[in-house]
């Protein structure tokens, strides 16, 4: 419930992905701390939005999977309608990462959150995870079609948790857009 949220001050970035994509992996390595999102053989534990404290009045945000995650319509609807309501009223949202699994590409709900970026003027950074599976030649590939595909409206780039590829970039982008707080 967004009566629920912390307090709205300061920057914080919002992490967004399909329900198996990799999410807390992602950020567990972006932020350098085992389990600091719960990591589950399960898609779609995170089922709440949550709010984790980085420093100071800086924050990372994990939402909830979407688009796999075994759950009921009516949770759905409400994790539908907290998504717009979080992004249409968060003054200290700062931008957005975009987890995508780089085997899969950009999905229909994908592009729902990317809508969600884009009418808010936010931010966005993909992150295709598990870019481990896939030889060099195959990830190289769908990184480039997943960057003509997104444009100017987004900036992507290949992760992979278990190798830890990309995780300057991420780190590094997290940082951007938590010291350039947007205009509202």
């Amino acid at each position: 419930m967004p009566s629920q949220f912390v307090p709205d001050e300061g920057a914080e970035v919002a992490f967004a992905g399909r329900s198996n994509a990799g999410k807390s992996s992602a950020i567990n390595v972006i932020v350098n701390r085992r389990q600091f999102a719960r990591t589950s053989r399960t898609p779609g534990r995170t089922q709440l939005v949550n709010f984790f404290t980085l420093r100071d009045d800086k924050r990372l945000v994990d939402l909830p999977g979407y688009g796999f995650a075994q759950v009921a319509d009516k949770m759905r609807h409400h994790w539908a309608d907290l998504m717009a309501d979080y992004f249409e009223r968060r003054k200290s949202l700062a931008g957005m990462f975009l987890i995508v699994d780089i085997r899969r590409q950009l999905m229909d709900f994908d592009r729902q959150m990317l809508a969600f970026g884009d009418a808010v003027g936010l931010p966005v950074h993909v992150l295709l995870t598990k870019a481990d599976k896939l030889k060099r030649g195959q990830a190289a590939k769908a990184l480039l079609e997943v960057r003509r595909d997104l444009g100017d409206s987004a900036t992507v780039q290949q992760f992979s948790a278990l190798s830890r590829e990309g995780e300057g970039e991420a780190r590094n982008k997290l940082e951007e857009f938590l010291c350039h707080e947007r205009e509202t």
